[in-house]
Parts: C-alpha cells; sequence; structure tokens
C-alpha cells in the first residue's frame, strides 16, 4: 500500500523516537560526576576500558534536535534536561580531547581524523540549532578545526573528508575565520578527486555503495550551507549510481562492496529532491524497506546516534515535491567497468555482482532476497582460513558469460589477547604521543587488519550465465600441498576489518551452503566444479 507524504515522513521520527531512551542510557547523566555527558558506557559506567570514544559524543546532536524540534509525539521537546544534556556532551568531547583538539575512537593517541570531524559536526551543529553562546566551546571548536586542517590519515577514505568539510564550514559560521572556510573547500577538493567519473567515491580498495550515502549525505548539507553548485553535477552522477544498489525490498548495500557495508544515509537524498527526483525516488523505496524492517540495524552503542541525527534531519529538509517512482519494468545490464560492477535486471530477477571480490552475488526475485552468496570459504589442513572474496588483480570476463577468476586469500583471524594488549599499550604510550610516529603505528595497522590478504596457491574460477536459469560455476584447483577441511559459500562473511559493517540487514540469515561432500574428490583430484541453478 503506497504511503502519503506524511506517513513517509513520521517513519524517520518514528524510527529514531523508539530508540531515544537507548541513547539516554548511554550518557552519563550525573551532573556532579567527571565524565558528565559522556556517551561512552563502557568508560564511565562498565569501568572496562581506559579511554573515552570520542565519535560517541556525536550523540549530542540528537539531543538538540529533539530538544528544539516538535517532531509528532516528541515527549522531549523543549524538555531542558535534554538542553542541559547537550550542552553536557559538548563539555566532555571538548574535557576528553587530546591535547591538540583531536580524538580517540579505537585506541589511545589514535587521533581519528573521522571521529575528530564526525564528532566536531555534531558538537558545531548542536551548537547552531540551540544558539549557544560559549566562548569555551568555540575555541575548542576553533582548536579542533586546527588540528583539522593540518592532519590526514592513511588511505582513500572519501567521507571522511567530506565530513571534515562539513565540520570545518560549521566552525567558520561559528568563528567567522576564512582559514577554516579556506580549509573546507580543499577538503571538498580532495574529495572530488577521489571520484570515479562512474559517480562513486574511493574507500580504501574501491567502491562501496554504503559509504557513498554517507559522501552524499555531507556532500549534500555542505552544498545547503555553502550554495556551492559546483557539487551538483558530481553529486547528480552519485546519485544515479547508488539508485543501482537500493534493492527491490528497500534494503541498500552489501558485502559486494569495497567496505561490506548495509549504510543509507537519507538526509542528503531529501535535500536534493527538487533538484533531482531520483533521489527521493531512492529514498522513498528506502523508507519502504524501513517500513518493513529490511535496512540496517546498526543500533549498538558506537554508531547508533548516525542514524538518529540523519533521520531527524531527514525529516526536517524532507522533500514534499516528490515525482515518481524507482521503475525498473524493463530487462537490463549495467557494467561499472571502474568499479567493477555489474548489475541486471532479468525478467523478474535483479542481481548484484561484484567483479572486484572475486563474484560476491546478491539476487532478488521480485521483492524478496532469495540469495546471499559471499564467495568460497574454507579452512585448510594447516587451519588457516582463506576465501575468494578478496579484492585482487582477477581475470574478469564480461559477456554473454560473466567470468571471474583468481586466488583464493586468507582471512585474518587473529584475536586480542592480554599480552598484546598490553604490549599495545607500550607502543602507543610511547609512539603514540608522536603525531609521526602515531600516524606510522596507524599505517601499519591499516595494512594488517585491513589490506593483509595474502595469497593461497589455491585458485578459483566462478560464471554466471542469464540466458535461460540463473546458473552459477565455481571451478576450484589447488596448485600446492594443502588440502581442505571444510568449505562452503557463505551467506555473509566478509574479508576485511570494518567495524561498521556485519551488522544485521535481513538477507544476513539466508543459509550457508555446505560442500563437504566435494572435499574428498578436491583433496584427492585437486580440482573440482560444483554448478548451482537459482530460481
Amino acid at each position: 500500500m503506497d504511503l502519503s507524504n506524511s506517513e513517509k515522513r513520521e517513519l524517520y521520527t518514528k524510527w529514531v523516537l523508539n530508540r531515544v531512551p537507548s541513547l539516554l542510557s548511554l550518557i552519563d547523566r550525573n551532573k556532579f560526576s567527571p565524565t558528565y555527558g559522556c556517551f561512552d558506557r563502557n568508560y564511565w559506567h562498565y569501568k572496562i576500558i581506559d579511554f573515552p570514544n570520542g565519535m560517541v559524543q556525536a550523540g549530542s546532536l540528537a539531543f538538540a534536535l529533539l530538544y528544539k524540534y516538535n517532531f509528532t509525539n516528541n515527549t522531549f521537546y523543549k524538555n531542558e534536561r535534554m538542553k542541559e544534556l547537550c550542552f553536557a556532551a559538548i563539555a566532555f568531547a571538548e574535557k576528553s580531547s587530546n591535547k591538540d583538539g583531536s580524538c580517540d575512537e579505537f585506541y589511545p593517541y589514535e587521533r581519528a581524523l573521522g571521529a575528530t570531524a564526525f564528532s566536531l559536526y555534531a558538537c558545531t551543529e548542536s551548537y547552531l540549532i540551540l544558539e549557544m553562546d560559549n566562548e569555551n566551546f568555540e575555541r575548542f571548536f576553533m582548536k579542533r578545526g586546527d588540528w583539522i586542517l593540518e592532519n590526514d590519515e592513511p588511505g582513500e577514505m572519501a567521507n571522511h573528508h567530506a565530513g571534515a568539510a562539513l565540520a570545518l564550514v560549521n566552525v567558520y559560521m561559528i568563528s567567522k575565520k576564512e582559514k577554516y572556510l579556506k580549509g573546507a573547500q580543499k577538503k571538498i577538493k580532495q574529495t572530488l578527486q577521489w571520484m570515479s567519473e562512474e559517480g562513486w567515491f574511493r574507500e580504501y580498495e574501491g567502491c562501496d555503495p554504503g559509504y557513498l550515502t554517507f559522501a552524499i549525505d555531507f556532500l549534500a548539507k555542505y552544498y545547503k550551507k555553502t550554495g556551492d553548485k559546483k557539487l551538483l553535477t558530481p553529486l547528480e552522477k552519485a546519485i544515479k549510481f547508488s539508485s543501482y544498489f537500493i534493492h527491490p525490498d528497500g534494503s541498500y548495500g552489501g558485502e559486494y562492496g569495497s567496505r561490506n557495508t548495509y549504510h543509507f544515509q537519507p538526509h542528503g537524498y531529501e535535500i536534493l529532491g527538487k533538484q533531482f527526483p531520483l533521489a527521493t525516488q531512492i529514498a522513498d523505496k528506502f523508507l519502504e524497506g524501513l517500513r518493513n524492517n529490511k535496512t540496517e540495524f546498526m543500533d549498538d552503542y558506537r554508531y547508533l546516534f548516525y542514524y538518529m541525527n540523519n533521520y531527524l534531519q531527514a525529516y526536517l529538509d524532507f522533500n514534499t515535491e516528490r515525482e515518481g517512482k524507482i521503475q525498473r519494468t524493463q530487462n537490463f545490464e549495467k557494467h561499472f567497468p571502474e568499479a567493477k560492477m555489474y548489475i541486471t535486471k532479468k525478467d523478474e530477477y535483479y542481481v548484484i555482482i561484484s567483479l572486484a571480490k572475486g563474484g560476491v552475488v546478491k539476487i532478488f526475485k521480485g521483492n524478496k532476497n532469495i540469495y546471499s552468496d559471499c564467495g568460497l570459504i574454507g579452512l585448510l589442513d594447516n587451519n588457516k582460513l582463506i576465501t575468494s572474496q578478496t579484492i585482487d588483480e582477477h581475470s574478469i570476463e564480461v559477456d554473454k558469460e560473466i567470468k571471474i577468476s583468481g586466488y583464493f586469500g586468507s582471512v585474518n583471524t587473529e584475536l586480542m589477547s592480554t599480552s598484546k594488549l598490553i604490549l599495545f599499550r607500550c607502543a602507543l604510550s610511547t609512539l603514540g604521543k608522536s603525531n609521526k610516529l602515531g600516524n606510522a603505528f596507524k599505517n601499519f595497522l591499516t595494512k594488517r587488519l585491513i589490506l593483509g590478504s595474502k595469497r593461497e596457491k589455491i585458485t578459483f574460477e566462478r560464471s554466471f550465465n542469464f540466458e535461460k536459469d540463473i546458473i552459477i560455476i565455481d571451478k576450484i584447483k589447488i596448485l600446492g600441498k594443502r588440502k581442505f577441511k571444510t568449505l562452503a559459500i557463505g551467506s555473509d562473511p566478509t574479508l576485511i576489518h570494518v567495524p561498521t559493517s556485519r551488522y544485521f540487514q535481513e538477507s544476513v540469515l539466508n543459509e550457508w551452503i555446505d560442500l563437504k561432500e566435494y572435499i574428498p574428490a578436491l583433496n584427492k583430484n585437486r580440482e573440482i566444479e560444483i554448478k548451482r541453478i537459482i530460481s
């Protein structure tokens, strides 16, 4: 049943209001506590970590919005306690910052650009919404802004730079100092340099549709604040590209992205709906998924605020001039060679394949996800976990048949131990205090946890044929001496470490396919072929 615009709009706030008690449970509400305003319950209440996560102070923005605006059924409207807690959250963000104004997210002295920028945006946006006048806060904002102006991070993460630009614009609006506006413009320039002509922004090793919506959101907010029209052309391309990854059931993104995320940030799409009707068509499809619980559940203490802030802002900027729906009535094929993505609509099937990740695929029939395949995964006789889901220099053929071939890669399953934790903290207490050495250490961790998969002497070839049924054929060949102990096709395992991945979306409940019956022949003959027909 189609919803009215007012009903669609209310979906945003209904989702948020159901979670406000959870956010209020995370913050230290004791006015006389030394951690008053801290959102990191693991730090102030459970006392199981030795530093506060600075990212979570972005929860301040939800409190500011709930206090300021009379959303339907918003019992927190004009509640002075909410305003006090917002103020306390900003004060704790200042108090818990490093001496240089930056903040940490996962370990002491991390100086995380993303956490520093995103929390600064939330704090400054709260300050502007509530029309605060506080010299200490303004000094803090400028100090943190100065750190962002002077620092970068390893890797290419466009959404972090877009978020940094947005934070710097807010610091400019508060301080009136031109250097912050110029710094924001520089960050925008860098973000756009990481944009493909196909319409996506680079995130580490490639294209991640989930994080693309963060970049769209930050750039759309920046456009709204500055009126910078040079952003409209790249944003139009990004919206068009993202439209291929809003699924028939209203879910979005998946393991086929470079960072494995299901993210969808709707506020930017609402802002841009008047310029580009496709933007609100995508948002409408997302809202259909939100109503039916098909979307991502990123509800833990670290990231709950992301959607709360964004959905409230989407409500406020809801575009009432909505035109049409996403129409996929005609069959089509779309190949993005640079993103290494292939999408096809064939009769009642909608298929998304990551050519970059060894043929990770999601298949929808009508409005239902019927197949989610994150590649071959198995355990060798030396207990090494390996997968075909690697971003590597695969051989790729796109014709009547889609074919990807390459090498299996190792999966890092290393866990923290007491001795490792002690060594880690000792290293941080020495290397971490130096910004230069700290960045080198961060670069090491990035390569080890995110980019550290090694090739195995085992090859795979995966082919897709769509002429009649959807036929998937996997071929495995063992080149070395190893043998398989276990082998499966997993519906949701991922290779690299991404903190905001592996959350719940309905597709994760698709069953894994156990391939144990093929193991004896594979180990004996050193090769095997596995055929599946999807219907």
